[in-house]
């Protein structure tokens, strides 16, 4: 239930385009969206709820680019064989895994990681699903979870030639009936991008009526790219050109376009991405996890490219990621000194630029008409807390602090650490422990 809400007696962080460090400010909330952010003594009226944050930073929610709901039932599963490479963990895990998902497994792995994504004060998502098995609804049923955890979220469905010319079908269907009931809707929480799996899994006929449909329509592309070295050799081999190359002559780049990953583009590839204004989103724990190499953040950021941040399912932590991706840049560049503010921009600026293309309202920043994606986390500053000091602050120390505050579209998610939401957490817990169970005895 949204409420008109007052927070006051915490430290202000902005973010946003010029980045301010306020105390002795409150910040109201009404019908959603921020009213004021002023003096506390400035700010008058009656409220539904006022909220103490002393000791507490007040931030905008964090948003993730790039996510995979649906894994959220491998955790532990030790049944797949060892993978030498990337095609091969795709072989052996995730391609027989999403095949079996159900759509009860759908929905609890969208529930639990909506209710995890509270608590780390995630209040927006761009997911990519995939279930071959199930697709049809697959895409309302994640939306329902969703819905029910108060939280934003762009859905995808994961369009492949990989399990026959049927099922790329259904996953074509998929995408332009949600994308329509999206549109559908004016200001709602839940939007919709048209999925693509990757270069690889996606044949010239497929690929040719995505786009097509998916320029009908309006919609932006959500598409694996270059994400190993393999997807280059194979785009090369079979089509004589590079993978985004190939993306640009089909229409698939663009503004409301993602590219998630591009570890390995060359040159001529980025300026394509930058020319078309399409964003890229790095995910260096996968990255790493998939030994598949390091995307070269800083020299996207120098071609103009809007590099933002995901998590591809590892986590919904998004200042854990943020931390392994300057580390990453470190190590890639062998330079420590190297890509601070590339990184950073990452996660403060360009996921917010990147959700923003997709929802009307301006997201991942305080300031008054915002919409009210507000969290408040645990942090005492032991050194001088100020806007030439604050990214350091984020990254090194509120990095390892915890969220107390969850609040998305003005609706309180979480407070005091406790969960606020009509949903039985426990409950859900119980039904994914037996969806997991069922799960693996298909696998």
């Amino acid at each position: 239930m949204k409420k008109n809400i007052l927070i006051k007696n915490g430290t202000i962080v902005t973010l946003g385009d010029n980045i301010k460090v306020l105390t002795d400010y409150a910040l109201s909330i009404e019908d959603g969206v921020i009213k004021a952010l002023a003096p506390v003594d400035d700010i008058k009226g009656e409220y539904d709820k006022i909220i103490d944050a002393t000791g507490k930073l007040i931030m905008p929610g964090f948003i993730n680019t790039h996510m995979h709901f649906y894994s959220t039932l491998v955790r532990g599963l030790g049944k797949a064989k060892p993978s030498g490479n990337f095609n091969e963990v795709l072989e052996n895990l995730w391609w027989r895994l999403d095949k079996e998902l159900n759509m009860d497994d759908i929905y609890y792995s969208a529930l639990i990681m909506s209710i995890q994504a509270i608590k780390n004060g995630c209040t927006t998502l761009i997911d990519h699903h995939a279930s071959p098995g199930t697709i049809k609804g697959s895409l309302a049923t994640i939306a329902k979870a969703v819905r029910q955890c108060g939280l934003r979220a762009s859905l995808c469905y994961e369009l492949s030639d990989r399990d026959g010319p049927e099922i790329a079908l259904e996953g074509l269907e998929e995408n332009v009936s949600f994308i329509r009931e999206c549109q559908s809707v004016a200001k709602d929480q839940i939007k919709a991008l048209f999925g693509l799996h990757a270069s690889f899994t996606v044949g010239d006929d497929i690929l040719g009526k995505a786009a097509e449909m998916g320029r009908s329509l309006n919609a932006g592309f959500h598409v694996h790219t270059a994400e190993a070295a393999s997807d280059q050799e194979h785009c090369l081999a079979e089509h004589g050109m590079r993978v985004v190359e190939r993306f640009y002559q089909h229409g698939i780049l663009g503004p409301r376009s993602i590219a998630a990953h591009c570890v390995h583009i060359d040159e001529k590839e980025m300026a394509l991405l930058a020319q078309t204004g399409t964003a890229v989103v790095h995910n260096p724990q996968s990255n790493l996890n998939n030994a598949v190499g390091i995307a070269d953040v800083v020299a996207m950021t120098e071609k103009g490219i809007t590099v933002g941040l995901g998590t591809d399912a590892m986590t919904v932590n998004m200042m854990e990621e943020l931390r392994v991706a300057l580390w990453a840049q470190h190590y890639r560049h062998q330079n420590p000194s190297i890509g601070f503010m590339e990184v950073a921009n990452t996660l403060f600026q360009n996921n917010r630029i990147i959700a923003m293309r997709h929802w009307d309202a301006p997201l991942g920043e305080l300031k008054e008409g915002a919409a009210a994606d507000v969290i408040l986390m645990d942090y005492l500053a032991p050194t001088p807390l100020t806007e030439e000091t604050i990214l350091g602050h984020l990254i090194f120390g509120v990095s390892q602090s915890t969220v107390d505050t969850t609040i998305a579209g003005g609706r309180i998610l979480m407070e005091n650490k406790q969960l606020k939401i009509d949903i039985d957490e426990k409950e859900a817990n119980v039904r994914a422990l037996e969806c997991a169970a069922q799960l693996w005895e298909r696998f």
